[in-house]
């Protein structure tokens, strides 16, 4: 019975820390692409991890980044941002972070869309 208790507890606690930083989110940035035919998820991953890690958790308004591989091997990444203006900034500054360069020579950009949704 405690640990049921612990476990209702934990779970309350985790709901009131982690509800807020997703309902200030107002701007919801989805990207998507292939990589080249000569790119492995072996050699990708890491450089979007370094994108990740390097540039955009560092950017003003920065809430949350995740990234997903696809069956076909298109790529998703979703960006949570305070505002429009905090993810058009961080466009603006991306293609020269350092991170960015393997990044983008890794994607087909002919593939890329992002697309920006306001909540």
């Amino acid at each position: 019975m405690v640990q049921i208790n612990n476990f209702i507890r934990a779970l309350a606690f985790s709901t009131m820390v982690l509800a807020p930083t997703f309902a200030s989110a107002t701007v919801i940035e989805i990207a998507t692409f292939q990589l080249k035919d000569n790119v492995s998820y072996e050699i990708f991953a890491p450089l979007d991890k370094a994108v990740e890690m390097q540039h955009v958790t560092k950017q003003p308004g920065f809430i949350s980044r995740e990234s997903a591989k696809g069956k076909n091997g298109d790529w998703l990444v979703v960006v949570h941002w305070e505002s429009e203006e905090d993810a058009q900034a961080s466009m603006n500054s991306f293609m020269s972070a350092p991170a960015a360069a393997g990044f983008m020579e890794a994607i087909d950009t002919s593939t890329m869309s992002m697309q920006h949704y306001v909540k």
